[in-house]
């Protein structure tokens, strides 16, 4: 028996539910509400498309968190080498780049948009854009799908709506509410990898700076909780970039209860506080009779020395032989230790992805069922599911949409 399929987001995960479960001769409808599918595809990896990542499975697997052993199975079925030869197979030859990440050669996200929305047409799936889904209602042989003044019915039906991040691009949050209505509980929603607000002027100041190689270190309540070695922005309002984003998850909990949330930034990883000193030591007595000012020059970007004199003290006019044992212990611990105090975050609307969603506890991680719905499927971003940056998530929505088109169009 060949059911049919109705899916109802145009991301990733939908697409390519909807290509898997068209090729094994379901009767499928991609149902998206935007003009166009894969929107939010398009603006992934700044326009360039981190597809996915090149960790090994059980490294992969770590950068989940506590959900990590629901997503196993999925990609049991559909992993980093399967995206690999997919995208070949459609045209689109991928790279790797730092920490694993996958992009196009192209560098063009809408190529990856391109090749997903052909690979659904070309298995048989029908998409249409412009189509808001209002409701969907558990009959006793299907589903009944409305969206405006229109109604399908269909065997199946796969919810892959995305968060509620980025709405302009569809994720409105809409699917929560479709999966509250048969039946499901939705964990609490929250920005995830999101960037941070800090007090005062200082990143304000450093606005723009991009640094390379710094340790970023998340403390609450004066303890250490987390750490990340990478790369890091500074912006107008506070913290973003790579390893902020991947820290942003506990500082949003943290700040969302009252607690007092820091940022520390080590520039300086590679040398321990004993070797950092003696590097001082070093600089200032070679350069003796340099200004600080210059001397600076070769430990940090230019753009860092203002700040850098202001909070340590340290005039830029001052001879290097003239710095104190007291004044070098300052700017040592201002090296390792460039405190930033998190007042809050950006909004929900603009994370990466969203934290919390439908209770994994109430899918079937190994065909993406419900277990409170028969015949109801769900994949990407719509369930309780996040990970750090750097092609994870992307690869978790794609492994969940191909199981769930798989399942919903061979399961009994």
């Amino acid at each position: 028996m060949k059911h049919t399929v109705i899916v109802i987001g145009g991301g990733p995960s939908g697409l390519l539910a909807a290509a898997t479960a068209a090729s094994r001769g379901s009767g499928v409808t991609l149902l998206e509400r935007m003009d166009r599918p894969g929107r939010k595809l398009r603006i992934c990896g700044k326009g360039r498309g981190n597809i996915g990542n090149t960790a090994p499975l059980d490294e992969f697997l770590t950068h989940f968190g506590r959900n990590f052993r629901f997503l196993r199975p999925a990609l049991a079925h559909f992993f980093t080498p399967d995206t690999i030869e997919l995208l070949a197979g459609l045209g689109v030859q991928v790279k790797e780049e730092r920490g694993g990440r996958l992009f196009p050669v192209s560098d063009s996200a809408q190529d990856l948009v391109d090749a997903f929305v052909r690979h659904a047409r070309s298995s048989g799936a029908t998409i249409r854009t412009g189509c808001r889904v209002g409701d969907i209602r558990r009959l006793a042989d299907g589903f009944e799908v409305r969206f405006g003044a229109q109604t399908i019915g269909a065997d199946r039906v796969i919810l892959s709506t995305g968060g509620a991040s980025y709405p302009a691009t569809g994720s409105t949050g809409d699917g929560y509410d479709l999966a509250r209505s048969l039946g499901h509980g939705i964990t609490a929603i929250a920005p995830a990898l999101i960037p941070l607000v800090t007090t005062g002027d200082t990143a304000a100041r450093l606005q723009g700076l991009s640094l390379k190689n710094v340790r970023a270190e998340l403390r609450v309540d004066g303890k250490k909780t987390a750490e990340q070695m990478g790369e890091m922005l500074f912006t107008h309002f506070g913290l973003s970039g790579p390893i902020i984003l991947t820290l942003s998850k506990a500082a949003v909990q943290s700040v969302d209860q009252g607690r007092k949330t820091e940022v520390l930034i080590d520039l300086k990883p590679a040398l321990d506080p004993a070797k950092l000193d003696a590097r001082l030591q070093r600089d200032l007595k070679e350069h003796g009779k340099m200004h600080m000012e210059n001397l600076l020059k070769g430990l940090m970007p230019p753009k860092l020395i203002p700040v850098c004199l202001d909070q340590t003290g340290l005039a830029a006019d001052k001879a290097a032989h003239q710095v104190s044992a007291e004044e070098r212990k300052r700017l040592r611990l201002w090296l390792k230790e460039l405190r930033f105090t998190v007042s809050g975050y950006r909004p929900l609307r603009e994370a990466i992805v969203t934290a919390g969603g439908v209770s994994l506890a109430e899918v079937n991680p190994k065909t993406m069922e419900s277990r409170v719905c028969p015949g109801l499927f769900l994949a990407g971003e719509v369930l309780d599911m996040d990970a750090d940056t750097g092609g994870f998530n992307l690869q978790a929505a794609l492994s969940t949409g191909y199981l769930a088109g798989l399942s919903a169009a061979t399961a009994p």
